[in-house]
């Protein structure tokens, strides 16, 4: 199936996808803070910039898109256009955040990494641990 729009029609849509503040995130952050957690957001001193950092707890929470970090679920499809372009992206994507995350982990921070899917699916299961810890 080609794609519907123009390059630069896609282009310029793909331009306006942003990486802080999505809905999956404002869920999370909404969740968090209705449990009475307080938090900080992008946090730049640690490495990848956090989405949700909790000092108090040592914990970090990512929020991912399962498309854009690779996640294995039904939301999560390569394009079939350009489909070598997205592949590398994608991999260098988790690529990162995988680096990101060991530095994390040696600085002594728990992370916690929550999908696009489940938060669609209102699992909060993952951060109900931090709850309960």
């Amino acid at each position: 199936m080609t794609d519907i729009f123009s390059k630069k029609k896609r282009s310029e849509i793909m331009s306006l996808i942003r990486s802080k503040n999505t809905l999956p995130e404002i869920a999370v952050r909404s969740f968090l803070h209705r449990q009475g957690f307080r938090f900080v957001l992008h946090d730049r001193r640690l490495p990848g910039k956090p989405d949700i950092v909790l000092p108090k707890y040592g914990v970090v929470v990512e929020v991912n898109g399962c498309f854009w970090h690779g996640h294995k679920c039904k939301i999560s499809n390569i394009p079939k256009s350009n489909k070598k372009f997205w592949t590398n992206k994608i991999s260098n994507n988790v690529k990162r955040f995988k680096k990101n995350r060991a530095r994390l982990r040696a600085e002594g921070w728990r992370v916690i990494v929550i999908w696009e899917c489940q938060v669609k699916k209102g699992n909060f299961q993952v951060l109900k641990r931090i709850i309960n810890h």
